[in-house]
């Protein structure tokens, strides 16, 4: 069991702000797991490092300053996943070579793109812009991974383009709607989120039966 979990996150633009907006959003998504992590006396860290570089980055640094965490590198895929290993598609999509002493374990998936969760849970979309919400343009692919990343944006601007929210917008809507995602039909659509679960649930110790785990 490990005494201490840190994840370093891609995403939240360059600014302070849009980046704490965003930690807020993966901390209540990421509940669960703080709640395991409280319980087991685990400690448990969570950084939003901007871009995707900036979180290989900060994930290299850690695992020289921090040798004893648990350090997990979570980006997205940008493009679908082709092969069995994390660290393949890096290597294949952007040329990253796994550190030293790392597996892949330590290195996560999100989604092609963010959007592809929020796409996963309807309801608590519906929920979150209320009447005028569009259901009709988004995919019904109920593997949300395999979404094409440029189409997902486009997508929900129209669902939303009606609502009194208006159009969707990543820094004002992203981490709202990470804080209220139903987080088990987000990992029955996600496998790559599901795989991110199961394996820092175990890491804590914990055994899970989750039907979707492979």
């Amino acid at each position: 069991m490990v005494s201490e979990v840190r994840i370093y996150i891609e995403g939240g633009g360059d600014g302070k702000n849009t980046k704490a907006l965003i930690r807020q959003g993966f901390s209540q998504f990421l509940k669960p797991l703080v709640e395991i992590a409280k319980s087991k006396k685990v400690k448990w860290d969570l950084t939003i490092c901007g871009s995707r570089n900036n979180a290989l980055r900060d994930f290299k640094n850690a695992l020289k300053s921090h040798p004893e965490a648990f350090n997990v590198l979570l980006v997205d895929a940008e493009a679908s996943v082709t092969t069995q290993s994390p660290w393949e598609h890096l290597k294949f999509r952007d040329n990253w070579d796994a550190p030293s002493g790392v597996d892949d374990s330590h290195c996560h998936l999100m989604v092609q793109a963010m959007e592809a969760w929020f796409i996963s849970d309807i309801v608590t979309m519906k929920t979150f812009y209320g009447q005028g919400f569009k259901e009709n343009p988004i995919s019904k692919n109920t593997n949300v991974e395999t979404i094409d990343k440029d189409s997902l944006e486009p997508t929900l601007k129209a669902a939303t383009r009606s609502t009194t929210k208006g159009e969707y917008h990543k820094i004002k809507h992203a981490s709202k709607l990470l804080e209220l995602l139903d987080v088990g039909k987000v990992r029955q659509a996600s496998p790559y989120c599901d795989r991110l679960f199961t394996t820092i649930t175990a890491k804590m110790g914990v055994s899970t039966n989750n039907p979707s785990q492979e």
